[in-house]
Formats: C-alpha cells, structure tokens, sequence
C-alpha cells in the first residue's frame, strides 16, 4: 500500500508541476515592461551656465500589451556618481532647439511624448531633449545618461548609457 500510495503522490506532484509550468509559460508576455538602448548622445551649451541634451533612443515592449507612457525624464549622472535631473523639453521645443543650433545636427527621430502608446511586441527609436543647469563641459564630462520612462501604472524604465 505504501508503494502505491508513494508513485501516486509521485505522479500528483508531477501533475502539478506541470500545471504551475503551464501557467507561468502562459503569462510570460503579461509582464508590462519596456527595455532599450542608446542610439545616440548630442550636446550643445544654450549659454555659458546652462545646456541642452538631446538623446536618441530605442524602446521596445516585449510585453503582450501597450506599454503607454506617462512621463519621461533624463537623469545626468557625472562621474563621482551625483546625479542631476534635467528639465524635459517639450516636442515643438526640442524642434526649435535643434533647428537653432546647428551643432545639434538635424532631428532623426519623434519625440517620445507623455500618452504615447508602444505597441505590444513593438520596437520605436524616438528621441527625448532635456536642458540642464550646468555648463556643456559637465555634460561632455558625464559618467552617463539615463532616460526613465514611467508607465500610467507607476512602472519605471530606465535606459542607460554605456
């Protein structure tokens, strides 16, 4: 009696690790999250104390829904490790900075806005501005960037450089 109450035990527990499996492979796409990549770094001075960033990025959502957007900000980190909050440019902002100084070069991608929608499973290369009280060689200076891009349910992602 032992041993066949022992392989029926055995055969439930293999049952219900195959169920618990199944379910968790079921979910692996309902974990809203969204990873990324630099693409590309400009900086410029907008005077001698102050200074514009202007990042192009890569977004994907590996997830089976929206990841939609409710916030985006650029962090500076310099190389002792402080980090510095800059002052996000809006889309038709960002556009008159770029058409007006010309070291910034010319204005590859879409600016990623507050309410955008990245599609599930999708990739979009977009770009964020943001002006920082500091002169331009602390921004050449920088350990890095990092752009965090918060989703209407509170759920930060950060994009880091390097």
């Amino acid at each position: 009696m032992s041993k066949n109450f022992a392989i029926a035990f055995g055969v439930g527990l293999v049952c219900i690790a195959v169920a618990v499996g199944g379910i968790f492979y079921m979910q692996r796409g309902a974990h809203i999250d969204a990873h990324g990549k630099f693409l590309k770094v400009r900086t410029a001075p907008l005077d001698e104390n102050n200074s514009l960033a202007v990042i192009d990025f890569r977004i994907e959502n590996p997830a089976d829904y929206g990841y939609k957007v409710r916030t985006v900000t650029v962090v500076l980190e310099d190389a002792s490790g402080n980090r510095v909050e800059g002052q996000t440019a809006s889309d038709s902002a960002a556009t008159q900075a770029i058409e007006g100084i010309p070291a910034l070069g010319t204005k590859y991608n879409d600016t990623l806005k507050m309410n955008d929608m990245v599609p599930p499973k999708g990739t979009w290369d977009r770009m964020i501005a943001a002006s920082f009280k500091l002169p331009d060689e602390k921004l050449q200076s920088r350990k890095r960037f990092i752009v965090k891009i918060e989703e209407v349910d509170g759920k930060v992602a950060e994009i880091s450089e390097k």
